[in-house]
């Protein structure tokens, strides 16, 4: 697969129409913050932590491709990040999916920049359009389950 072929991928599975139904972005579409903040049990996560933990990736992903040192993420720790849990500050989740979008666009541009892929990268590239849309499906099913708790 060529650079632009990565770049369609990486941009369906975010935030470009695709066949499959809603990408990651677009499943966070109309989420507010107490939405967000919802845990459908005990010990889950939420959407909120959902969208903080693939913008993580996001970083990881493109820190692999570049040689880029680790610690560069804007949020301290790695992979998994506690946000709140109810009364959720509306300001505060829109950072957090500003984050995502914003380490969207910097995975994009280092993917743009590369001249050539090793099967490593190809395998790395892939995987986080693939991870993408495994947590669109994740928001998608909270959002409904989020839905019927309201309607019982």
């Amino acid at each position: 697969m060529d650079r632009l072929g990565l770049l369609a991928l990486l941009d369906e599975a975010f935030e470009k129409r695709a066949w499959h139904g809603p990408n990651l972005r677009g499943s966070l579409r109309g989420v507010g913050a107490r939405e967000a903040a919802w845990r459908p049990g005990a010990g889950r996560h939420n959407i909120w932590e959902l969208a903080v933990h693939a913008a993580y990736w996001k970083y990881a992903v493109r820190r692999k491709l570049t040689g880029e040192k680790r610690g560069a993420f804007a949020l301290k720790g790695s992979n998994w990040f506690a946000r709140p849990d109810g009364g959720a500050d509306e300001q505060a989740w829109k950072r957090d999916v500003a984050l995502l979008r914003a380490e969207h666009k910097a995975l994009r541009g280092a993917v743009a920049a590369m001249k050539g892929f090793t099967e490593k990268q190809l395998f790395l590239v892939r995987g986080a359009a693939a991870h993408d849309l495994y947590h669109a499906g994740q928001v998608t099913l909270m959002k409904r389950l989020w839905q019927e708790r309201g309607s019982r």
